[in-house]
C-alpha cells in the first residue's frame, strides 16, 4: 500500500492537474443507482473538457486510465446536462473492474491528468495513507472533491525556477541585455512571491536584495547553460584561455553594476518619484540617479534645496570620492552601496565631504555602532526625496 501511496503523491507532483474525491455509495452502486461509474466533482470539467459544461447538453470524451496495478481501462467521461440532469461522470470501467464494489465505500480515489487523453489513477483505502495523502500535498480536508492543480504544490522557490527555465529554452540570444537580465528576474521574483507594488513600496530594501539575489542566480543559468560545453573542451593556447576567462569575467563585473541600477530604477518608479538616470549636469559629469531631473538641475531659478542626486556602486571603500563632482549645485550627495561594512575613519571622510550613505536596512548592522544613526536606508532615502517632491 505505501507503493501506492507514493505513487500517487509523484504522480500528481509531476500531472498537470489532478484531482481526488471520495467513493461513494452512489459510486458503487450500493444505493441501487441506476447509473454506473463514478461521479466526479463539478468543476473537474477544465481536466477534461476544452470548454466548460453547457446546461441542456451532453458532453463526452474517449480517455484511457492507467489504474496502479497497470492494467488500463478505455474508459469514457461524460457530463449529463439533458433534462433535469447535471452530473459528471467516467463510466465504461469493465464488467470485472475491482474498486467499485461496497468495500470501496469510503476510499480516496485519485485521478491525474498525464495528456489531453491519458490518464492516471489510484485507490487509497487506509486511513493512514489517506491522511498522509492529504497532509503531504499540504490540503485540507475541504479540498478533496476538488481539482488539485500542480501550481499551488509548487513552493516559490519551484516556481521561480520554473520561470527560470521557461525563460532559458526562450532565450534565442547568447545572453540578454542587462535591462532585459534584470526585468525578467524581477518578474520571475515577483510572480513566484506574490510580490506586488504596493510591497515594494512598503518594503524597498527588503525587495531591491531579492531582486538583485534573483537575478544572480539567473545570471549563473545562463551563464551554466551557454558555456558548459565549452568547458569540457580543451583550450588551444593560454592566450585563448585568457581571452575567454576575460569575457566571462567583465560580463560578470559590467552585470553586478547595471543590476545595482537597474533596480533602483524599478523601486523608484514604483514610488512614483520624479527622476533620470544617466544624464549630464555639468559637462562630462553624469550621476546614476538625478532628482527630480536633468531640466530642473539646469535650471539655475530652482530651488536647490529641491535637487537630490544617488549615486550607486555595488563597493563604495576605495571608489566614493569619484561622486563628489558629479552635481555642483548638490551639496549633499547620496550613495547607495552595498558594501557591507566601511572602518570609521573612511566613514568619518565620508561625512566631513557630505557624502550621505544610504544601504539596504538589514546592512545597517555591519557598521559600527556609532556611525549607524548617520546612514540612511533606502526607505529612508525615498522619503527625504518624496518629502522634496510634494
Amino acid at each position: 500500500m505505501e507503493n501506492i501511496l507514493q505513487n500517487a503523491l509523484k504522480a500528481v507532483r509531476e500531472s498537470e492537474a489532478s484531482l481526488c474525491k471520495f467513493i461513494t455509495a452512489n459510486d458503487t452502486g450500493t444505493t441501487k443507482s441506476h447509473q454506473s461509474g463514478f461521479h466526479l466533482p463539478m468543476n473537474s470539467w477544465e481536466m477534461f473538457f476544452d470548454d466548460p459544461r453547457q446546461k441542456g447538453t451532453l458532453m463526452d470524451k474517449r480517455i484511457t486510465i492507467r489504474w496502479q496495478d497497470d492494467h488500463e481501462t478505455s474508459s469514457r467521461v461524460v457530463y449529463y446536462g439533458e433534462k433535469t440532469r447535471n452530473e459528471f461522470r467516467i463510466t465504461r470501467l469493465g464488467r470485472n473492474f475491482p474498486y467499485r464494489t461496497d468495500e470501496n465505500v469510503g476510499d480516496l480515489l485519485i485521478i491525474c491528468k498525464r495528456s489531453s487523453d491519458h490518464y492516471e489513477a489510484f485507490i487509497l483505502q487506509r486511513d493512514a495513507d489517506i491522511e498522509e495523502f492529504i497532509s503531504s500535498l499540504n490540503l485540507s480536508i475541504s479540498d478533496v472533491n476538488k481539482i488539485i492543480k500542480v501550481d499551488s504544490l509548487l513552493t516559490e522557490e519551484d516556481k521561480l525556477f520554473q520561470c527560470f527555465t521557461r525563460y532559458l529554452k526562450s532565450l534565442k540570444l547568447e545572453f540578454p541585455s542587462a535591462k532585459d537580465l534584470s526585468q525578467i528576474s524581477r518578474t520571475c521574483y515577483n510572480n513566484s512571491y506574490k510580490v506586488t507594488a504596493e510591497s515594494v513600496v512598503k518594503e524597498p530594501d527588503e525587495n531591491l536584495l531579492h531582486w538583485l539575489n534573483t537575478e544572480y542566480q539567473l545570471f549563473k543559468i545562463i551563464e551554466n547553460d551557454r558555456y558548459s560545453e565549452r568547458l569540457k573542451s580543451f583550450f588551444l593556447s593560454v592566450e585563448e584561455l585568457v581571452t575567454f576567462s576575460n569575457t566571462i569575467l567583465n560580463r560578470r563585473k559590467s552585470r553586478a553594476g547595471k543590476s545595482l541600477e537597474n533596480n533602483l530604477e524599478e523601486v523608484f518608479l514604483l514610488c512614483n518619484l520624479n527622476f533620470e538616470t544617466q544624464v549630464p549636469t555639468e559637462g562630462n559629469k553624469i550621476p546614476d540617479f538625478i532628482f527630480p531631473g536633468q531640466k530642473a538641475y539646469q535650471d539655475l531659478s530652482f530651488d536647490e534645496n529641491k535637487l537630490c542626486m544617488m549615486a550607486s556602486k555595488t563597493t563604495c571603500k576605495d571608489r566614493w570620492r569619484q561622486i563628489l563632482n558629479e552635481a555642483d549645485r548638490i551639496k549633499v550627495k547620496h550613495l547607495f552601496t552595498l558594501q557591507q561594512g566601511i572602518s570609521s575613519n573612511q566613514l568619518e571622510e565620508m561625512i566631513k565631504y557630505d557624502v550621505q550613505l544610504v544601504v539596504p536596512k538589514s546592512y545597517l548592522q555591519y557598521f559600527p555602532k556609532t556611525y549607524r544613526d548617520k546612514i540612511i536606508t533606502l526607505y529612508s532615502f525615498i522619503q527625504f526625496v518624496q518629502s522634496r517632491q510634494t
